[in-house]
């Protein structure tokens, strides 16, 4: 009994136990479905109220939109009433304009109806008047009218032969003397130096050794100089200088420049020489600006065109008959000035015309017109005055002077240019002849520049090497010297050098 008791007690526990573990499991189980439908319901609901609230808020934004829409609907159909308004008002404008306009046009025909009528009775009754005066005096409508004409023509020369005899007696008392003593005041008031500008310049070496270098191997340097700047540089036996040879004013300026660069920096051969002549030109242009400027200063000439201080610049580097062109303008300037003060003209007219009556000299194009001609152009080209215009034109009596003004510049010109020693006639022609020498070159085709030189004893002619191929150069000499024999009158003979280079640039990158 006991051992059965022993086997049945401890079955009898660990069944118990398993039982209770059992219960105890379904327990937990049933707390867990328990705790997960809680989970479930406690979701469900918290999705519902989400959709509720996403529900309620779209259509939140479904009525803010759709209210939108009705504020946007109702002020577009505001503004569609209000333009309908508009268009309804001048509608009604235009068609209570037109129904004027049409009663205007009907008055504007009725009166010119009137008017016509009215017209042809006028010439009717005219025509019977005209008769009847006729008839009366016995002459025609053409015979009284030359009789009347005739009538005041000879009254009107008779007042004006006395009006004239009474001045011309009145002038002669005093003209003479007040006209020497503007002159002498005048004259007396003006004083410039006399300047007369050669055509060659010397440039001063450091040593004799420098004249070397500036030949360079072969004659290259002294070569790639004179054709770039168009001069003739003479290297003699003159210790420590050479001598730079032009005509042109400009180009010897821009050579003589050059030069004294070049050795000044030591670095002589043609590639320098070139980047030199190019610098000194640039500064050359602008220095012909400053002087342009200089001289209107110190007239106080102002609000001048840009293109007429140029202009008037360049005349710095022209000469007339040996005399500066600028100073020469300058003093006729002066002069012209004060005259027209004695005389009681309009000083900064004349002035401002006396400055500008050469400014031909130094146009920059080649015409037949003489400088006069060339600066009217020019003048009026920069917007002067028509009176400034005419003084220009007719400082050679090649126009009729149109104001006091234009007679004052022709006699200041006379009085600068009648100084003693102000001009040389020779030169002035020597210039022109070599300048023809060169227009005729550059006048043929494929001629990029011509250089006249040792004083026009030789032209030196560059061409370009695109437009005339080697074969054609000696042909086109032949033609340039038949040409020069054909126009020009000179003496002895005239050496032509053509020039056709080729040169080919190309760049590393």
């Amino acid at each position: 009994m006991e051992i059965i008791l022993f086997v049945v007690l401890p079955v009898a526990g660990i069944s118990l136990g398993w039982t209770i573990r059992w219960l105890y499991a379904r327990f937990q189980l049933s707390a867990s479905e328990q705790r997960a439908e809680r989970v479930k319901q406690d979701a469900i609901k918290e999705a519902e109220a989400q959709k509720k609230e996403i529900l309620l808020e779209a259509k939140e934004q479904l009525i803010r939109e759709r209210n939108q829409q009705e504020r946007e609907n109702r002020e577009r159909r505001g503004e569609l009433q209000r333009y309908e308004r508009r268009l309804i008002t001048k509608e009604e404008t235009l068609e209570k304009r037109s129904q004027v306009l049409d009663k205007q046009e009907q008055q504007h025909t009725d009166r010119s109806g009137q008017l016509d009528k009215r017209e042809q009775v006028l010439i009717h009754e005219e025509e019977r008047y005209r008769q009847e005066l006729e008839r009366i005096s016995g002459l025609t409508a053409a015979e009284a009218k030359t009789l009347i004409i005739q009538d005041l023509e000879n009254e009107a020369r008779h007042d004006a032969q006395t009006l004239l005899n009474k001045i011309e007696q009145e002038a002669q008392l005093s003209s003479e003397k007040k006209a020497r003593d503007i002159l002498l005041s005048t004259i007396q008031r003006i004083a410039t130096e006399t300047t007369s500008d050669i055509t060659v310049t010397t440039v001063s070496l450091p040593s004799d050794e420098m004249k070397g270098r500036i030949i360079g191997r072969e004659g290259r340097n002294i070569r790639a100089l004179e054709t770039l700047t168009g001069v003739d540089v003479i290297i003699d036996d003159t210790p420590e200088a050479v001598v730079i040879s032009c005509f042109d004013p400009v180009r010897k300026e821009i050579a003589k420049v050059a030069l004294e660069r070049l050795i000044t920096d030591g670095r002589i051969h043609p590639a320098r020489i070139e980047e030199i002549v190019q610098k000194v030109t640039r500064e050359i242009s602008q220095k012909i600006y400053e002087e342009g400027e200089k001289v209107l200063f110190d007239l106080g000439i102002h609000n001048m065109n840009q293109d007429g201080v140029r202009a008037l610049g360049r005349l710095y580097f022209r000469t007339s008959y040996g005399q500066n062109v600028l100073y020469h303008s300058k003093e006729v300037a002066l002069i012209a000035g004060t005259l027209a003060a004695e005389l009681g003209a309009n000083r900064e007219l004349a002035k401002r015309a006396a400055i500008l009556h050469d400014i031909g000299k130094g146009a920059e194009n080649d015409s037949d017109q003489n400088h006069a001609e060339v600066g009217m152009e020019i003048v009026r080209k920069m917007g002067e005055d028509q009176l400034v215009i005419n003084a220009v034109g007719a400082h050679h009596n090649d126009i009729e002077p149109a104001s006091i003004e234009a007679v004052i510049v022709q006699i200041a010109d006379a009085i600068s240019a009648a100084r003693p020693g102000a001009r040389r006639e020779t030169i002035d022609n020597y210039v022109k002849r070599l300048e023809n020498l060169e227009s005729i070159a550059e006048g043929f085709t494929g001629v990029e520049k011509a250089y006249a030189i040792q004083a026009g004893r030789e032209l030196r002619v560059l061409v370009n090497n695109e437009k005339i191929p080697d074969a054609n150069v000696k042909e086109l000499a032949r033609q340039i010297a038949k040409q020069i024999e054909t126009d020009l009158r000179y003496p002895g003979r005239i050496k032509i050098t053509m020039i056709r280079e080729t040169r080919i640039v190309e760049y590393a990158r």
